[in-house]
């Protein structure tokens, strides 16, 4: 567990934090009893959200295989990076060419150290990462372009962290920046929570933690605020989908049940 770590003063093991809390319901050890208790209480009120935190990693797979692959996206700007598990986005890109170029953004020392530390690229691109919150697109910008060039297209990569920008902060807008100065022929892709499946027991559940404050508050967005998302793009097939029908692998029993989850892609 990260509590056996050596202590970080930069890291505030007094307040969970999502990408902690996201590697504790993936199986992995890097989090702290604070992240701990946050996950479960959460995990008590919606079992199901252990399950979505593992489809979202083949998601992300999927999309960047489609990303660096049919549509021959050569650069990647992911927000909210998260733990470094099994197959980040730099080495599904490398794998389809050596000379991706990728920089992961996040705002947890913990995170940060990790990444830097592990999340080595092919010598022929690049891997870059930057210390900052998703609420600071000007910031994630102008470090981004010492790696980037934003010239060429570029794949805008939100994978889970969008419902913790509360209407409040303007999330349309956030989005908006970030796809600005990107060229015609990039991409955004996301997912996030939604209630599609559960109902008003989701609901309740969620409003009932972000009351407590025992972990970060967290938005579920319906399918049309989702699509709002991608105002100005064209969205690529099969559109906006549960994160579990979004390019499935085949399987010869059916297409997969649909979770409380959705994503999409879209093109500029």
């Amino acid at each position: 567990m990260a509590d056996d770590l050596e202590f970080d003063p930069q890291i505030d093991t007094s307040v969970p934090h999502s990408a902690r809390m996201w590697n504790y319901w993936l199986g992995g050890k890097d989090h702290y009893q604070v992240d701990r208790d946050a996950g479960d209480q959460f995990r008590d009120a919606f079992p199901e959200i252990v399950n979505i935190a593992r489809l979202s990693r083949h998601l992300l797979a999927r999309m960047v295989g489609y990303l660096a692959g049919e549509a021959g996206v050569r650069q990647f700007l992911d927000i909210g990076t998260g733990l470094p598990t099994v197959d980040n986005t730099h080495a599904l890109a490398q794998r389809v060419d050596p000379a991706a170029r990728v920089v992961y953004v996040d705002n947890d020392p913990l995170v940060l150290a990790h990444a830097r530390a592990l999340l080595v690229g092919t010598p022929e691109g690049a891997t870059h990462y930057i210390d900052a919150d998703l609420r600071d697109p000007d910031r994630i910008l102008e470090a981004a372009a010492g790696t980037l060039d934003f010239d060429q297209p570029v794949a805008l990569m939100l994978m889970g962290i969008l419902g913790y920008v509360q209407d409040s902060e303007d999330p349309y807008g956030i989005v908006k920046r970030l796809l600005d100065p990107l060229p015609p022929g990039s991409y955004l892709a996301m997912w996030d929570g939604a209630n599609v499946v559960t109902g008003p027991a989701l609901d309740e559940a969620q409003e009932t933690l972000n009351a407590s404050a025992a972990m970060p508050p967290y938005t579920l967005r319906s399918r049309e605020q989702m699509a709002g998302f991608f105002d100005g793009l064209d969205l690529v097939d099969p559109g906006i989908v549960s994160i579990t029908l979004w390019r499935p692998d085949p399987d010869p029993f059916g297409p997969p049940a649909e979770v409380d989850g959705l994503c999409g892609v879209g093109r500029k």
